[in-house]
């Protein structure tokens, strides 16, 4: 997978680079809107890291306007300090496709990306999960647990295979409310709360190892724990 990460602070744009390849991503970068254009219209790419506020007349709203004016649906991550819900409705109306603010946690930005990734190849995505015991058929809308069907609602399949896709990985509130929700910003509600302690009496209740777990303060993950492992196994 090849990213361009447009960056005009240089420390984080080598902290960016840095991860992205990491993580096993092929990264060219560049710090200036002009430069971006040349690298946008004579490269293919499969995913776009954009910081929102670039110097000089070609920002980053500008850049994405001029990919989508050329009918280019290349997925978009904006990077900016602008969080205001006006700043990102407008990233996302100029046809951004996901709005990260900063400062961020590159465990984060990692996951966003992979979701957009993911997102613009739908033909490529596995339809087909599983964790421990837990099976899941996303094209069918079907899971089991030890065999056993589980009954779930549409919101409860789409939060359970979001954290079947990102196994391991801690999602936080914001992940969560963008990636299942499609929520752009924090309504302050307790629906993650809720659907969570639902969906964990689904997955959870009656069988073991437990799967879906609570970081505090940072979110929540769907894992066999370490020890729980050395016992099923």
């Amino acid at each position: 997978m090849h990213c361009l990460v447009i960056e005009d602070d240089a420390e984080t744009r080598r902290y960016l680079c840095s991860g992205l390849q990491r993580s096993g991503y092929a990264v060219t970068s560049c710090d200036n809107g002009v430069e971006a254009q040349r690298l946008l219209q004579d490269g293919s790419w499969d995913v776009v890291v954009l910081d929102r506020m670039l110097p000089g007349e070609v920002d980053g709203v500008a850049l994405i306007e001029m990919l989508r004016r050329g009918g280019d649906a290349t997925p978009v991550l904006i990077l900016s300090a602008l969080n205001s819900v006006d700043e990102r409705v407008r990233g996302l109306h100029a046809g951004g496709d996901d709005y990260l603010a900063k400062p961020f946690a590159m465990a984060e930005l990692l996951a966003r990306v992979e979701n957009l990734v993911r997102r613009s190849a739908p033909a490529r995505e596995n339809t087909q999960l599983q964790v421990a015991d837990l099976l899941l058929d996303a094209r069918a809308m079907r899971a089991t647990r030890r065999g056993t069907p589980i009954a779930l609602q549409p919101r409860e399949f789409r939060l359970l295979e979001y954290l079947m896709r990102h196994e391991g990985q801690i999602v936080t509130r914001t992940m969560l409310l963008e990636g299942v929700w499609d929520y752009h910003f924090d309504p302050q509600t307790n629906v993650i709360d809720v659907q969570i302690s639902r969906l964990r009496g689904k997955v959870d209740k009656g069988f073991y190892p437990p799967l879906i777990h609570t970081v505090r303060g940072a979110g929540y993950t769907l894992k066999v724990l370490a020890g729980d492992a050395a016992i099923s196994g």
